[in-house]
């Protein structure tokens, strides 16, 4: 994944650091990249190291709402020890007394998007010459659940980190590689391979 964000950021024009940093957080997080374009300073928590995803407005008369989260209730996002630098990061380009902050945001300010990440970064043709050339922008988010459902998350707390409305949905996210898949055959043949015991006369000749 940190390939992956090297060469977006390589790509880009600007070669803005901000395009790596909005990867990283949505596979890190599980998180849609509109809930990522989304996310403020108030609501990350330091202490616990979670993030709050709420539904987000702009204000003011005729502002445009934020559907990251797609209307669905608030949830809390775990953030792990590799993203905590990038957060802190984020959070120290902003003013620190302002919650409100937008954590990440394009080179010349305004909204990263799915659509303007794919544009900024030539994210078609550089995942091609990574050999990830069936990869989308959304598809971090199946990335970042299905590395926690291998690291032993269970499949209902995945669903409350998702946001998702049931379990049907969240294992579908869900994508197990070929070593895992290879593995589950090997638990299957040492589970129906006999254990043979020893002959009656061996153990006699090991008591003696």
């Amino acid at each position: 994944m940190e390939r992956l964000a090297r060469a977006l950021v390589e790509r880009s024009a600007d070669q803005y650091e901000g395009w790596g940093d909005v990867v990283l957080f949505a596979a890190c997080t599980a998180a849609r990249i509109g809930e990522v374009s989304g996310v403020r300073v108030g609501d990350i928590d330091t202490d616990t190291w979670t993030w709050t995803v709420r539904r987000q407005t702009t204000s003011g008369p005729g502002g445009l709402v934020d559907k990251g989260t797609k209307g669905k209730r608030a949830r809390k996002v775990p953030f792990i020890a590799e993203i905590r630098e990038l957060v802190l990061r984020r959070m120290a380009a902003v003013r620190e007394d302002d919650d409100d902050a937008r954590l990440f945001y394009g080179p010349r300010g305004g909204r990263i998007m799915t659509a303007v990440l794919r544009d900024a970064t030539h994210w078609d043709q550089v995942v091609t010459s990574l050999g990830f050339e069936h990869l989308r922008r959304h598809d971090l988010r199946h990335t970042g659940l299905t590395w926690m459902a291998d690291a032993g998350v269970p499949v209902h707390v995945l669903r409350k980190i998702a946001g998702q409305g049931s379990l049907t949905t969240t294992q579908r996210y869900l994508h197990p590689d070929l070593d895992s898949i290879a593995e589950a055959g090997r638990a299957l043949s040492a589970h129906l391979t006999p254990i043979v015991s020893p002959a009656p006369s061996r153990i006699r000749e090991e008591e003696t």
